[in-house]
C-alpha cells in the first residue's frame, strides 16, 4: 500500500536560499556540458572545494549524451558562494565493465579528502570510496557489491571505526517495489565494510512514500550528528516534469540528529521537509523538475550552515540556516 504524502510540501521557514542561485551551472564550466549538479562540497587545504557531476549534452535541445560520457568536475571558492570551475574534469571511470562514476560526496578525515561516489556497471550499481591529497590524483579504496549507492562518510572515526550511511537497492526482497531505505555500516579501514543495520525507513518519514537515503555527509554539533537525507514521493498522476516523457517523482530534503557516540540512534527528526521544491529553478526548466538533493553541508564558525544541493538534476544551488534552528527543527520532530 502506497503511503499518502501531502500534495504541497514547503521548506522550513528559517531556511534561506542564496539569492544568486545557482552557484554553479553549465554556463560557468569552461568545457562542454549540459548538467552540473549533485556536488560534494567541503573545506580542504584552506579553500572551499566542490566536485560535481558533469553530464554532457544540449540544454537547448534538452538531450543528454550516453551515460559513459559522464565525469566529475571540480570548482573552488574562497567564500563558499562564488565558485570558479577548474579547466578540466578530475575523475572518470569507464571500461568494458564500468559505465560511469557520478554523484560525488566529499569528507575530510585526518587531513585527507575522501570521495564517495556511485558507479554504474553492466552488472549493477556499486558504491565507491576514493582518497586524494591533491584533488588531482585519486586512489580508489573500495567498491561495493551491487546494488548500493548514495554513500557518505562521517568526518571522524566513532568508537575506533569509520562509519558510513548508504542506500541499498533491495528490489527483489521488497517484492519488486521501488522502495529503498537508509542504512548504516562501519569499517576498520575504509576498505572492508560490515555490521550493517537499518537507520531510517521510508515509513518513518511523513513526506516520503518511495525512498529515503543519505544526502550530505553528517556534521558534528554539540547536540549530535546533524544529518540531511533525501526523501522521495511518487504520484502516478504526475505527467511531464522535465525532459523525459513523464516524471512522477518529487525529491525533498529532510534533516535528523544522530547520537554522537552511537549514530545508529536517531535523537530527533523533523517531520516536515527542510527543503522542498518551490522556486522557478527547482520546479521548471530542468532535466527532472521538482528535485532537491543536498550533497554538501558546511558548519561555519559563526553558526551558519551552508547546504549545497542539486536542483532539478541540472544546476548546483546553496541554502543557509543557523545551526541552532536546524537542531531545534530536528528535536521538535
Amino acid at each position: 500500500m502506497t503511503l499518502q504524502v501531502p500534495a504541497i510540501l514547503q521548506s522550513a521557514p528559517f531556511i534561506q536560499r542564496y539569492p544568486g542561485n545557482p552557484v554553479l551551472d553549465a554556463s560557468k564550466v569552461p568545457y562542454p556540458t549540459a548538467l552540473v549538479f549533485n556536488a560534494g562540497v567541503t573545506k580542504f587545504n584552506g579553500k572551499y572545494v566542490m566536485i560535481f557531476r558533469n553530464d554532457y549534452g544540449s540544454l537547448d535541445e534538452q538531450t543528454i549524451e550516453p551515460h559513459h560520457t559522464t565525469d566529475l568536475g571540480i570548482a573552488y571558492s574562497d567564500d563558499g558562494v562564488t565558485w570558479t570551475a577548474g579547466p578540466k574534469p578530475v575523475f572518470k571511470m569507464h571500461d568494458e565493465e564500468i559505465i560511469r562514476a557520478y554523484d560525488p560526496r566529499l569528507t575530510v578525515i585526518g587531513g585527507r579528502c575522501y570521495m564517495c561516489f556511485a558507479v554504474d556497471t553492466k552488472h549493477g550499481i556499486r558504491g565507491g570510496i576514493a582518497v586524494t591529497d591533491d584533488l588531482e590524483h585519486f586512489e580508489v579504496l573500495s567498491l561495493s557489491t551491487p546494488d548500493l549507492r548514495n554513500m557518505v562518510l562521517f568526518p571522524e572515526t566513532i568508537g575506533g571505526r569509520y562509519v558510513r550511511l548508504e542506500r541499498p537497492f533491495t528490489v527483489y526482497s521488497r517484492g519488486g517495489q521501488d522502495r529503498f531505505d537508509a542504512w548504516i555500516s562501519e569499517s576498520p579501514d575504509l576498505r572492508y565494510w560490515g555490521n550493517s543495520s537499518l537507520l531510517l525507513a521510508v515509513e518513518q518519514v511523513p513526506f516520503a512514500n518511495d525512498k529515503v537515503g543519505p544526502a550530505a555527509p553528517p556534521v558534528r554539533t554539540d547536540k549530535g550528528w546533524l544529518t540531511t537525507f533525501h526523501a522521495v514521493d511518487i504520484d502516478p498522476a504526475r505527467g511531464k516534469h522535465g525532459w523525459e516523457p513523464t516524471w512522477k517523482k518529487r525529491y525533498t530534503a529532510g534533516i535528523m540528529l544522530l547520537d554522537l557516540e552511537d549514530p545508529r540512534k536517531i535523537i530527533g527528526m523533523a517531520r516536515q521537509p527542510l527543503l522542498a521544491p518551490e522556486t522557478d529553478y527547482e520546479i521548471d526548466g530542468g532535466f527532472r523538475n521538482h528535485v532537491i538533493f543536498p550533497g554538501g553541508m558546511i558548519l561555519e564558525d559563526n553558526g551558519e550552515v551552508k547546504i549545497y544541493y542539486g536542483s532539478a538534476d541540472t544546476i548546483e544551488c546553496l541554502a543557509t540556516a543557523h545551526v541552532d534552528d536546524l537542531i531545534s527543527y530536528c528535536l521538535k520532530g
